[in-house]
């Protein structure tokens, strides 16, 4: 059954090609196309073109949908297109001409854009909340070992003194930043684009106001057009957020690896979080990092493979918008996996001591020694320039500590503000206010 059919159905390979992997993606969206549609009878209620018992019956035919989606008791039929026809079907078996009543006042377009959005904001908070797991054991982590010293590299090369509190320190307040980007985006999916219908509005009089309160939106997509512009710039937006955020895992996987490595040897892991090797028996090899690298660069392509599905697509809705799902929606899936096997691994992590008593890191201290030379009184260059002929004869002496107070450095993380910039943000997207309305929609009386 197709929501536009008439009296002709299409060529089964049209069918197949034109379905493709929809359905699957579609089970997705479930729990949301019925939020969508208890808001939606509720406000075709409010302007008459629903009766009170008529709205009765269908808000608890569609909570009891919501509950057997939840409980995984749900599935689209083979014959049935999709999961907004498969809705629709359930409530018509169940309540014959009332269920035939609920896609008044809406187009698929608009129904399925919706279901997007609430689809997008749900996975976003599930995002965060992995963030934030991470994020505060990176905190832990950098309290935990900020007196142990670690080699600085620039160009690979060693450069000058860090400190596993710095390194630790660096990927939380990097997650700060990611989540601004997030933040950004989940404005931009939290408008409500429903009323839009196919793009251009509808006679009915609707009241989109309503419905942007009832699913907890912050704001209208007012201009029906923009609306479907939206689909495809929205998802498109959601992943360069998402792509930061897999930057920042993919940078510190690549550091993981490194570190692990026996040349470097600042870091380990028990047995039972790396792998071996069929031949060589003294391998421990970081497949979980090296995973979550590859994950994570791939996920950094999504967003240009959005901008070229939808590069010079005229206004209005295009069947070539379809393919966005199966390219967005598992991608939440894979960033959720590496934030939380990130978190798996970093839990376990085993920090090495004293590496910098090394003889071969003595270098390290150079800018240490130069610094100690200008604080006596000598001018940099002339300090610079001594230190520098120490090195090349062979007759460099340092001491293997370092004093660095300024905000941010060795000595002063900053881990306190840095929390403090990450609460902030994640107040922003005031989640509690998506949860009430949601709750207020299954809960909502049926007599």
């Amino acid at each position: 059954m197709k929501l536009w059919q008439k009296d002709k159905d299409s060529l089964k390979e049209v069918t197949r090609f034109t379905v493709g992997t929809d359905r699957e993606m579609d089970l997705h969206l479930a729990p949301f196309d019925v939020l969508g549609s208890i808001a939606h009878i509720k406000m075709l209620e409010s302007i008459h073109l629903l009766s009170k018992e008529e709205l009765s019956l269908l808000t608890k035919e569609l909570q009891t949908i919501y509950q057997n989606i939840d409980k995984g008791d749900f599935k689209i039929e083979i014959d049935v297109e999709d999961i907004h026809s498969q809705v629709e079907s359930l409530l018509t078996q169940k309540l014959g001409d009332i269920g035939k009543k609920i896609h008044s006042g809406r187009s698929r377009n608009d129904q399925v854009l919706l279901a997007i959005k609430l689809f997008t904001r749900h996975e976003i908070k599930e995002l965060v909340r992995e963030v934030d797991n991470l994020f505060q054991l990176l905190i832990n982590k950098s309290e935990e070992h900020k007196e142990k010293l670690l080699p600085g590299y620039t160009h690979l090369q060693l450069a000058m003194p860090s400190s596993f509190g710095l390194w630790f320190g660096a990927y939380a307040e990097s997650l700060v930043d990611d989540l601004i980007t997030l933040e950004a985006a989940y404005r931009i999916v939290n408008k409500n684009p429903l009323g839009s219908a196919a793009g251009y509005g509808s006679s009915f009089p609707l009241n989109r106001t309503m419905t942007t309160e009832l699913l907890g939106f912050d704001d209208l997509n007012y201009n029906v057009v923009y609306a479907q512009m939206g689909r495809g710039k929205t998802e498109k937006i959601v992943a360069q957020a998402s792509s930061n955020m897999a930057s920042t895992l993919a940078k510190l996987a690549m550091d993981a690896c490194l570190f692990l490595n026996q040349n470097f040897a600042f870091i380990s892991f028990p047995d039972e979080l790396t792998t071996g090797s069929s031949i060589m028996p003294h391998k421990k090899n970081p497949d979980v990092f090296e995973l979550i690298r590859g994950k994570c660069n791939s996920l950094q392509a999504l967003a240009t493979e959005i901008t070229l599905l939808t590069t010079n697509l005229p206004s209005g809705y295009h069947r070539d918008l379809q393919l966005l799902k199966e390219k967005l929606f598992p991608a939440f899936q894979t960033l959720k996996d590496c934030l939380q096997m990130t978190h798996l691994m970093l839990s376990n992590i085993e920090v090495k001591d004293s590496i910098l008593t090394d003889e071969k890191y003595k270098y390290l201290f150079s800018v240490e020694e130069v610094n100690k030379l200008v604080l006596s009184g000598v001018p940099f260059r002339d300090a610079y320039k001594k230190i520098g002929q120490e090195i090349e004869m062979g007759k460099f002496d340092y001491t293997p500590k370092v004093n660095h107070t300024h905000e941010g450095s060795i000595g002063n993380l900053c881990n306190a503000e840095i929390t403090q910039n990450f609460k902030a943000i994640v107040s922003k997207f005031n989640f509690e206010k998506v949860e009430v309305a949601i709750e207020s929609l299954l809960k909502q009386k049926t007599e």
